[in-house]
């Protein structure tokens, strides 16, 4: 099978950590040709762990447009979409880490001048194939827990910062930096056609930047469930969880494991409105009680190398192989996450964080 033969520009944590770390064991779909960063420390350990050339400037990569089939951005969230522009223009394919933008019409420039170019535009959303979510969704397709009411999504844990993603001008902040997945997955869920309303409440707690840290996120759409998303580093109790409320009953997944339980109503008693007072058989009053029989079930995570962070980033790698090499289309497009960028600047929008600190 032909390889994507790939550049990397950025060595930090998504672009060493995530990309380097597995397009280099992907050598069946993928070759390492190209590194850039700015860093000399980090070229000299990309040159000895990749075996590649290593540049200073992303620019210089300008000149290898014959040698380079995809452009992997993982630099820092604010020049996203600068830094993908410029090698658009210049006929590279570009595979963008999140956050994919700032507002959505950085979104519809990118995708001007991905058009204009005939030049691929895609962008690193690797938890839309987490084996948790999929089975999630394949739950909910089932049926079995009939109408969703509601959808949490818990991003929470305790957290003091003072990098650089906690500075607004670097298009930083957890709604920037860990919403792009729970919200990428919301709005899967959600399955609507068009813009949610937002309603949105953030505060700069913990951070040393001016960034926000604490994030309650509400979406709400005609006909269907209400998604309710909380990022919050104010939370000594750790939870990362899905949680669905439903007629039939409901789910609680993470990434390790999912429960869920419902009815069937053919099986549950028959029921009708009573308007007087109950009682129980000895006359005293009563609370509405019944059995109910319910079907509960789990699914654990199987036990793969690397776990289910390896397995999404794998598969989204097998995505755009695909693409570039067989003419698949994308799974995942600028136009759906436009409207999650969209929603990010809304949230910004209802609340306006003082700016304390200038790059």
């Amino acid at each position: 099978m032909d390889k994507l033969r790939v550049a990397i520009l950025g060595q930090g944590r998504s672009g060493r950590d995530i990309h380097g770390y597995h397009l280099k064991e992907m050598t069946e779909l993928y070759e390492i040709a190209a590194i850039s960063d700015p860093l000399e420390d980090r070229r000299a350990r990309a040159k000895e762990e990749y075996g590649c050339a290593v540049y200073a400037d992303c620019r210089e990569l300008f000149a290898l447009k014959d040698k380079i089939d995809l452009i992997v951005n993982a630099t820092p969230s604010h020049l996203h979409v600068p830094v993908a522009l410029d090698f658009m223009k210049r006929g590279f394919n570009v595979l963008c880490e999140k956050p994919f933008a700032k507002v959505p019409e950085e979104i519809d420039e990118m995708v001007k001048v991905s058009a204009e170019n005939d030049v691929l535009l895609a962008i690193f959303q690797q938890s839309r194939y987490a084996p948790y979510f999929l089975e999630v969704k394949r739950i909910l397709a089932s049926g079995a827990l009939g109408e969703i009411i509601q959808i949490t999504f818990e991003n929470n844990g305790f957290q003091r910062r003072w990098d650089w993603q906690t500075v607004q001008d670097f298009n930083a902040g957890s709604l920037y930096n860990t919403g792009p997945h729970p919200v990428d997955q919301a709005l899967n869920l959600l399955d609507y056609d068009g813009m949610p309303d937002v309603t949105c409440f953030m505060r700069s707690v913990n951070v040393y930047g001016d960034a926000e840290d604490y994030v309650k996120l509400i979406l709400t759409a005609p006909g269907k469930p209400v998604i309710d998303l909380e990022i919050s580093s104010c939370c000594p109790y750790p939870n990362g969880a899905i949680t669905i409320h439903a007629k039939n009953g409901g789910l609680r997944a993470t990434p390790q494991r999912i429960d869920y339980k419902y009815i069937v109503p053919d099986e549950a008693p028959e029921q009708k409105l009573i308007l007087t007072p109950l009682k129980q058989a000895d006359g005293t009053p009563a609370y509405c009680s019944e059995k109910l029989k319910w079907h509960e079930h789990f699914w654990e995570e199987p036990e793969t190398k690397g776990g289910y962070f390896q397995s999404n980033t794998v598969d989204f790698y097998k995505m755009i192989h695909g693409v570039l090499k067989e003419g698949k289309e994308l799974d995942i497009t600028p136009a759906q996450i436009r409207v999650q960028i969209a929603v990010m600047a809304e949230a910004h929008r209802q609340n306006p964080l003082p700016k304390k600190v200038r790059i």
